[in-house]
């Protein structure tokens, strides 16, 4: 078991503080009130406008675009590298050994179990969309002119700089998000929502506007990374479709696959299958690791092995030079599309991602769920984008391969042109496409759950008219999206709406160390009474 203390505990680690009285809307009422009226709104107007006025949407966002990530693009590095350093610290300080729930309070599901779960949570789509697409694009097109097109220096920076994106830096997004909802819900007994992380902070303001505001902004954050999921996973469905069966790649048969999806999620949500949805969660992982096997075993497994040891090597070497690494000298459009957009996906992704693991992480210390939560997912990414990104490389590199010229012309091929140079092809890429459907329909389920639960006052059993409401929602957003420019729609409108919610997160670390500090204050105090009791009675 990582980071789990001795039973007998120690003196400098607080004891649980007295449980706040849950809320009304934590007991289960699923109240409505401004929050839902709000998100709702903002979201209808925002369809409104994609479909009214599609060109204008295009325009503004591509305009915001510019603006925020050359202007403030940097806050993204800085703020996502602060947390990841303050989750380090937290890990190995006394305040790891703080139990997220009470101190006699023990994990819920083993080990093996919860890594699992952890894994489930984000494996999904991405792994499928940029698994190949990442490492074979900057194959071909070195980051920040590091390396020469096509040569074995850009194979390395093409790994490494996949690494970055995918690997410490997305988890301690969600990991600060996961804890401090975690010991919030847990150990203070306050209900899930986002505006109630920054009590310490802000006291009695999270009651007001203010806090409706968070929550608000939580709502919008989580919308868009849910819809630049459904967008990706049509496109890739589309795609293997198109590979497979000749279906055209078009906006036609986009609108049906996301139409499908979201009929689908949402009857899912509404109905609680709850066995359905642990059938789609451990059928997509075992569908994924027999892909991967497959991969590793067919594909240049020595080549992969040695290209992984020297690509982490490299990441390592150079991690805090590119955790910093800005647009002073150019590079913007290649950081609009990549190190922006996927920071920008992770900031989306944190409340939900935070809610689902503070539900199964009650009981773990505040050390074993930062060590799991970084470490275990990093390594399981690095690796699934070594063999299939790395086989990609290998096959234009060795074989006379075209997978960099296909991902060039659609980066959504790039994954069934790396499957199609190898045997049973119609097969694995059958498989691949169940496997994102899988992704497609257990993700986006989750996340209308959350919608729903965060917009009606935390309550873990919302409406089920609110979570039709915000699966249609989701579903025809996703649309206009697709409608108003495809991929380059959802990454712009991903960034600019997340930069907002950028704010949220380093003022919720903020809050949770401030939190942290006063319980350990206020627990020191209570000792320090207690044993001036004791020698008055003795």
């Amino acid at each position: 078991m990582i980071g789990v203390p001795s039973a007998t505990g120690d003196l400098d680690t607080p004891p649980a503080p007295p449980v706040e009285p849950p809320t009304d809307d934590s007991q289960g009422s699923g109240r409505l009130g401004s929050v839902f009226a709000a998100s709702v709104t903002v979201c209808a107007l925002f369809v409104a406008w994609g479909v009214l006025f599609t060109d204008n949407l295009n325009d503004v966002t591509t305009s915001s675009l510019n603006w925020i990530t050359a202007s403030f693009g940097w806050s993204y590095l800085v703020v996502t590298l602060a947390i990841l350093i303050f989750l380090v610290f937290l890990a190995f300080s006394p305040y790891g050994e703080i139990r997220l729930g009470r101190d006699e309070d023990r994990p819920e599901f083993s080990t093996i179990s919860w890594f699992a779960m952890i894994l489930s949570a984000v494996m999904g789509i991405g792994l499928v969309s940029y698994g190949v697409a990442e490492p074979i694009s900057h194959f071909n097109t070195p980051p920040h002119g590091l390396a020469e097109p096509g040569t074995p220096a850009a194979a390395v920076r093409a790994m490494q700089y996949s690494y970055f994106d995918w690997g410490l830096h997305a988890w301690a997004i969600f990991a600060v998000f996961g804890l401090a909802i975690a010991y919030s819900t847990h150990r203070k007994g306050r209900p899930t929502l986002v505006s109630q992380l920054f009590r310490p902070l802000l006291g009695d303001l999270v009651d007001g506007p203010v806090g409706k505001a968070i929550d608000v902004l939580a709502v919008f954050a989580t919308l868009f990374g849910t819809t630049t999921s459904l967008g990706l996973g049509a496109l890739q469905v589309n795609n293997g479709l198109a590979t497979l069966f000749g279906i055209p790649v078009n906006d036609v048969s986009q609108v049906l696959i996301i139409a499908f999806v979201t009929a689908v999620f949402t009857l899912s949500a509404v109905t609680g299958v709850s066995k359905g949805i642990k059938f789609l969660s451990q059928g997509s992982a075992g569908l994924a690791t027999a892909l991967f096997v497959f991969m590793l075993v067919v594909g240049p497994t020595a080549f992969l092995a040695n290209l992984y040891i020297e690509s982490v090597g490299t990441w390592a070497t150079d991690f805090f030079r590119m955790s910093l690494q800005g647009t002073a000298f150019g590079d913007l459009q290649w950081m609009q599309w990549w190190t922006y957009f996927m920071m920008a996906w992770w900031v989306s992704w944190g409340a939900f991602v935070g809610v689902f693991l503070a539900r199964i992480s009650k009981g773990r210390t505040i050390r074993g769920f930062i060590m799991g939560v970084l470490v275990v997912p990093t390594v399981v990414f690095f690796t699934w984008f070594t063999v299939f990104g790395g086989t990609a490389i290998h096959v234009d590199m060795f074989d006379g391969g075209t997978i960099g010229a296909q991902t060039a012309a659609d980066i959504n091929s790039a994954f069934f042109a790396t499957l199609d140079a190898f045997p049973l092809a119609s097969i694995t890429s059958f498989v691949a496409i169940v496997l994102v459907v899988m992704f497609f329909v257990s993700g986006a389920d989750a996340n209308t759950y959350v919608l729903a639960m965060m917009t009606s006052g935390g309550s873990l059993t919302p409406r089920r008219s609110i979570l039709v409401l915000w699966g249609v929602l989701t579903g025809i957003t996703a649309i206009v999206l697709m409608l108003a420019g495809g991929l380059n729609a959802l990454q712009n409108t991903v960034i600019v709406t997340s930069a907002p919610f950028l704010v949220i997160i380093a003022g919720l670390a903020v809050s949770f160390w401030r939190e942290l500090i006063n319980d350990k204050r206020e627990a020191e105090q209570a000792k320090a009474e207690a044993r001036e009791v004791a020698e008055v009675t003795r």
